[in-house]
């Protein structure tokens, strides 16, 4: 849209009246309106001095423009409240346009009519153990929403009726108030509280959802866990949130994995951690483990003289790395365990053993 000024749009001074803007406007709308000029700038012009006649046609719109300048028109008016309100149907009336209405929603976009409002998306905490993402599993969940009422197909009004167009705000579920203190000007815009916002009122209410075109349902929906998830991870079900109202989309779930703390693992990534606990004697003299991991027992080979804290690998026995590239490993870390009771044979035996170490030493 142009930057030029309003007044320099219509050619008419700034203390032109509202017959000299209505004059010119119609003189431009005659030589730019796309019915009747098919050059490829007619469209962009014609909405260039329609929305110029839209603001200085009306009194509000044309004291805010001339006190802030366009860009605070912009900022307070939505597309279709900058143009609603301009007498555009007494303007072409004679000139084989159709009304305002249809002139409205060809070429700015809309009218007074009903918003669609979307779903609103809702929000799962799916709790699965470490053993549920170590391959693919499904879930059935229940989940309490909102959906079309079958009884009036979402309309709100009993069938064989229909609603109206709200008469307070015409159809937008808004409404604007004006607020004037000196020179400033405060222009707020509110939900309609006739409709609640929704555009439209029932003279005859659905007796099943008592109008509101929507009913609480609890549905059971099956959730495909991908393997190797980890904890927090959200998966989003497109269409499985609350319906939408006046026949728009319906919202998504999205279902937030919780993993539970395993009692036996900890989780790094793809890979498992596992402590095992060994005696003093099987690290000095090595022994044979059964270490459990996700995927069953396997014998871990400790050998002779395993210091505290060593670190083995068991490959391949972590979770699906998250995209299909293979899995993590399972890492074993060895506690060695000292004894803190010892019968009197166990000293004597220990005391040879440590003189022994000593004279091997000298």
């Amino acid at each position: 849209m142009s930057e030029k000024e309003y007044y320099d749009v219509l050619g008419v001074p700034k203390d032109a009246t509202k017959d000299q803007i209505k004059d010119a406007y119609r003189n431009l709308a005659l030589q730019y309106h796309p019915d009747r000029n098919k050059s490829p700038e007619a469209e962009e012009k014609f909405k260039e001095i329609s929305e110029a006649y839209a603001v200085l046609s009306d009194d509000d719109k044309r004291r805010q423009y001339d006190n802030f300048g366009k860009e605070s028109i912009h900022q307070t008016y939505t597309s279709e409240d900058l143009f609603r309100g301009a007498n555009f149907g007494d303007v072409f009336r004679g000139m084989g346009f159709g009304g305002f209405d249809d002139l409205f929603a060809q070429f700015f976009g809309g009218g007074p009519r009903e918003r669609p409002r979307r779903g609103a998306d809702l929000t799962y905490h799916l709790q699965l153990n470490l053993e549920d993402v170590v391959s693919e599993t499904t879930k059935e969940i229940d989940i309490p929403r909102t959906e079309v009422c079958e009884t009036c197909n979402g309309s709100g009004a009993n069938p064989g009726t229909s609603v109206r167009t709200c008469s307070v705000c015409g159809g937008t579920g808004q409404v604007q108030r004006v607020q004037s203190a000196g020179f400033a000007r405060l222009v707020r815009i509110t939900e309609c509280s006739k409709c609640g916002g929704r555009g439209h009122t029932i003279d005859s209410p659905c007796k099943e959802c008592r109008g509101r075109g929507v009913l609480e349902r609890s549905r059971k929906i099956k959730v495909v866990i991908p393997p190797g998830l980890d904890d927090g991870h959200t998966l989003r079900m497109r269409g499985e949130g609350n319906a939408g109202e006046n026949g728009s989309p319906p919202g998504d779930l999205y279902v937030v994995v919780n993993i539970r703390p395993h009692p036996l693992f900890k989780r790094q990534d793809g890979d498992i951690l596992f402590d095992a606990k060994v005696g003093v004697v099987d690290a000095i003299l090595g022994t044979e483990l059964k270490i459990p991991t996700l995927y069953g027992d396997v014998k871990l080979s400790v050998p002779p003289g395993t210091q505290p804290g060593a670190l083995f690998k068991v490959k391949g026995r972590g979770l699906p790395r998250v995209g299909g590239w293979g899995k993590g490993d399972e890492y074993v870390k060895l506690q060695v365990v000292v004894p803190k009771d010892v019968t009197g044979t166990q000293k004597d035996l220990l005391k040879k053993f440590a003189a022994e170490g000593q004279r091997r030493n000298l």
